[in-house]
């Protein structure tokens, strides 16, 4: 599996930022061909208290190709376009990275 994850970053200059990704980028982003799992997390916090991230959106695929494929069709431009459209006035409110995603269960049912 392969996740294209995006950081959204607490900006003050963006408080609004959160409901507009949920409204403009998540009905783009959902269609993308390809898209097997979709995963949100709200960040409140860490062990050292306050963090400058408010929220994690994980888009996972099969296969870094079926990744790319997906960016590339017309779904994935729009999305990035609405992406884009999204933060353009707030530099440095998303983080996008790329990463090899794996998943096990730590405690596998007994046979």
């Amino acid at each position: 599996m392969y996740k294209l994850t995006l950081i959204f970053h607490d900006l003050p200059s963006a408080p609004d930022l959160v409901a507009r990704w949920s409204q403009e980028f998540v009905p783009l982003a959902e269609q993308m061909p390809g898209l097997v799992r979709v995963m949100v997390s709200h960040a409140d916090g860490g062990p050292a208290g306050p963090v400058d991230i408010r929220l994690i959106h994980d888009l996972i695929f099969e296969s870094r190709e079926a990744l790319l494929a997906a960016m590339q069709s017309p779904e994935g431009v729009a999305a990035g376009q609405g992406l884009v459209h999204l933060t353009k006035n707030t530099p440095g409110a998303v983080t996008m990275l790329f990463a090899e995603h794996m998943e096990d269960d730590p405690h596998p049912a007994a046979a």
